[in-house]
């Protein structure tokens, strides 16, 4: 998260900085700087502390890692969840193949259904 500034350019905005802010002026603004640094680390860790109180030692518990985003992967998801069914549907294929050697969704939901039923819907919905 460091939106590309690499040490360089840190270094080049700092001293920038340092220009327009002027010598009598930096002290205050580094002080600014610290307490701003300070309140949002106090800021997370009362944060820390709410949820440790709040959800009791199930706290420790948690996997932090498994739920981190840079970890979520949408496809992976959408497969687990479009392969959860897949185990009946690879029975009825097996079962009785289709003219293609594989079956169309289709053919698949018409299987699970039965001969003639009715898929269900909300009515309301439209």
């Amino acid at each position: 998260m460091s939106f590309g500034l690499t040490f360089d350019k840190l270094i080049i905005i700092l001293v920038i900085a340092v220009f327009l802010v002027g010598p009598e002026r930096l002290p205050g603004y580094a002080a600014q700087l610290a307490r701003l640094t300070r309140s949002l680390r106090n800021m997370a860790n009362g944060a820390k502390d709410r949820m440790r109180e709040e959800m009791g030692p199930e706290f420790d518990e948690v996997d932090w890692a498994k739920l981190d985003p840079r970890k979520y992967d949408p496809r992976r998801i959408i497969r687990d969840a479009l392969l959860e069914d897949e185990p009946a549907a690879v029975a009825a294929v097996a079962a009785a193949p289709s003219r293609r050697g594989a079956a169309t969704a289709y053919e698949l939901r018409q299987r699970r259904l039965g001969k003639g039923a009715v898929p269900p819907f909300d009515g309301e919905a439209t």
